[in-house]
């Protein structure tokens, strides 16, 4: 899953950005108002954490300007204030949920797999598909009951294909919920990693499940598609 995080504050950006990618998230980051619409003009998130307190356009008016441009990605917004009018306006803004400076990282990767879970109605956080098995709490993959190690960028294109049985995931889809901006579009890397989780998924005599569609993409179920 690829987030935009939006925070003025380079530190707690750095920190951020840094426990999402520990946790497989693909991140961009920016520091203003400006720069995040710019930034969710280029490309499709899967949510955003978004300051209030930003140099210039603060985190309402970013978020009601996308939201009045049809951007639907659920929002988390951050703020140092406590006060309800400001969660009041937040929340009338378009914003999906909120949590008020200092947090626990813990606290707000919950509050994100929350949102995560939505944008097709209430997701399971443990996908089956034939006899694997993906916890998208936990972060963790077995296959007929033995565990399958997996790198962060691995079980990410995992979660994506889970979040996605039976649909064709194109490689620009891939790469634009997988990758984030300092990814090189004309590297093999989509490939590469395809392999690499056939390799731990598939590998006989397991059936298996990543398809490819030629011309298309790839599609993930337990049956080929037709």
């Amino acid at each position: 899953m690829r987030l935009l995080v939006v925070e003025d504050d380079p530190h707690l950006a750095r920190l951020v950005a840094r426990g999402l990618r520990e946790e497989s998230y693909a991140v961009d980051t920016c520091e203003s108002g400006e720069a995040a619409i710019a930034q969710t003009a280029l490309n499709a998130y899967d949510a955003i954490v978004l300051d209030v307190m930003l140099p210039g356009m603060d985190g309402f008016e970013v978020l009601r300007t996308l939201r009045a441009r049809g951007n639907a990605a659920p929002v988390l917004m951050l703020t140092a204030r406590d006060a309800v009018a400001d969660r009041i306006a937040g929340l009338d803004s378009g914003a999906d949920d909120y949590l008020v400076k200092p947090f626990d990282f813990g606290e707000l990767l919950a509050r994100l797999r929350a949102l995560l879970r939505r944008p097709d109605g209430l997701q399971p956080m443990r996908v089956e598909v034939a006899d694997l098995i993906v916890d998208l709490q936990a972060h963790t993959a077995q296959r007929a009951g033995t565990a399958i190690p997996l790198t962060a960028k691995e079980y990410a294109l995992l979660e994506l294909f889970a979040r996605n049985v039976g649909k064709v995931l194109s490689r620009s889809a891939i790469v634009a919920h997988v990758w984030d901006d300092n990814h090189d579009p004309f590297t093999n890397a989509v490939e590469v990693y395809i392999n690499r989780l056939r390799a731990k998924i598939d590998r006989p005599p397991f059936a298996p499940l990543i398809h490819t569609r030629r011309g298309l993409g790839y599609v993930f179920s337990a049956t080929p598609p037709a």
